[in-house]
């Protein structure tokens, strides 16, 4: 063979394989482990909770507390928790480590990819997240933890679809119950107490309140 040509082929090859499809990544989420997490102050028995560590190509890379919830085909999220040194300065020895429930992060099965994810004024421990589609919905906590927001986020997007107050808390941990989602009108529902609901229209990416006189007659 004519060396040009060889040298030709080779040329034609690599060319080949520059466009060739990138090798998916492999993600899986391990076992469930029970650990300890940090409480409140005055409580003897810190409380327990299951985690798993999140794998990219058999490499862990988070770990992670609750269900993931599926997106599209190729992307989920899931709430991290993770370690942090709780050593006072003036402590001697081994460090102390305290795990800490941290936010949500969006994974990418076929880039591998691991995105913070950025959730208004959500807090780690007290905020209930329920995901629908690229929605998610739960109570944020102002700084202060006094008062507590209803609040609707889409991934993709830096601004809350809806951030609206529903009242304070004197608790220093106050606790949200979760929102329900219903399909078919797309809508929340956040009920901070029994008597107090709010129900949310969802269109696209516009937001509106529900009278409870609408709610009642779309059911």
């Amino acid at each position: 063979m004519n060396p040009s040509w060889k040298i030709s082929l080779c040329i034609l090859v690599l060319h080949f394989n520059a466009f060739a499809a990138p090798k998916p990544h492999v993600i899986t989420l391990g076992r469930w482990t029970s650990i300890s997490i940090r409480g409140k102050e005055d409580e003897k028995q810190p409380p327990t909770t299951k985690i798993r560590a999140l794998y990219v190509d058999g490499r862990s890379k988070e770990f992670t507390v609750g269900a993931a919830h599926e997106v599209t085909e190729r992307t989920f999220v899931i709430q991290r928790i993770y370690r942090i040194n709780d050593s006072l300065p003036q402590q001697t020895g081994p460090a102390q480590w305290q795990w800490q429930r941290g936010g949500w992060v969006l994974v990418d099965r076929v880039s591998g990819k691991i995105q913070q994810l950025a959730l208004t004024e959500f807090d780690p421990d007290s905020s209930a997240a329920n995901w629908f589609r690229d929605y998610a919905a739960y109570c944020g906590i102002s700084d202060d933890g006094q008062k507590i927001f209803a609040v609707i986020m889409q991934i993709g997007r830096r601004k809350p679809l809806l951030k609206k107050f529903v009242g304070g808390s004197n608790d220093s941990q106050p606790t949200c119950t979760p929102p329900v989602w219903d399909r078919d009108p797309v809508r929340v529902t956040f009920a901070q107490t029994p008597d107090q609901k709010l129900t949310f229209s969802v269109k696209s990416r516009a937001v509106d309140v529900i009278t409870p006189d609408e709610t009642e007659g779309s059911e």
